[in-house]
């Protein structure tokens, strides 16, 4: 057998090196959706639901602008909408009456935390204490058991996704996002909460422009045969 010249041996190492290299690459950048505990366990938030029929969920993550709440409300029923209201805590204690409209209107209620913090940076007490307490204050007010927790930011972490699974809440994000917290433009919401595909979970904010966008977006689906449900009926099947 030939013996390997020092040469070769070096570009054999290079070439080793650049393997290992890439190997390295592919693992730490693959999607985080779904994050497996130490005991084995495996928590993941869902981003979208069924696509065998047309139908998309518009989600809005309230803590301000009870107004443009009701508005939103307004023209949901006016469409024969449906949609999924994640609700802050400290906003559900000051708006009883809104809350209880969302529910008798047909919609659905999820829990958005209390304080709007961010709970990736939350300790297990503290992701507790936020989805637990606006669980128990929603339920007082309106009898209503939300099953349903949408992270703020759609920051979390494992000890989050461990908390709300704990507390009988599936962990929810979203597939499109408008955007309208950044962007006071009417048809640059429109654009965004119109290119979607069945499944999709539409983010958006009660904003007086996502107000105004909102029956052009429902006049859009009504034209192109979707139809608008809560998250709760989407992931039924899941």
């Amino acid at each position: 057998m030939r013996k390997l010249s020092l040469k070769g041996a070096r570009v054999l190492a290079s070439i080793a090196l650049v393997l290992i290299m890439c190997g390295v690459t592919a693992v730490c950048f693959m999607p985080e959706k779904s994050v497996s505990i130490v005991s084995g366990e495996s928590y993941a938030p869902i981003y979208s639901g069924r696509t065998e029929t047309a139908q998309v969920a518009l989600m809005f993550n309230v803590y301000e602008n009870t107004d443009v709440v009701n508005g939103i409300l307004d023209v949901l029923k006016s469409h024969n909408a449906k949609a999924t209201f994640f609700v802050g805590g400290c906003w559900a204690d000051d708006n009883n009456q809104t809350l209880k409209r969302i529910l008798e209107e047909g919609h659905s209620l999820g829990n958005h935390g209390y304080f709007h913090k961010n709970h990736k940076k939350l300790t297990e007490a503290q992701n507790l204490a936020e989805i637990k307490n606006t669980h128990d204050l929603v339920l007082a007010i309106t009898g209503y058991s939300m099953t349903l927790f949408a992270p703020p930011s759609g920051a979390f972490s494992v000890t989050t996704l461990k908390v709300a699974e704990k507390l009988g809440y599936r962990s929810i994000m979203w597939s499109k996002d408008t955007i309208d917290w950044r962007d006071n433009d009417v048809n640059l919401i429109v654009k965004r909460a119109t290119a979607v595909d069945s499944g999709d979970f539409i983010l958006m904010h009660p904003k007086a422009h996502t107000l105004k966008a909102l029956p052009t977006i429902l006049q859009f689906y009504f034209e192109k045969g979707i139809s608008t449900n809560t998250v709760d009926e989407l992931i039924k099947t899941q």
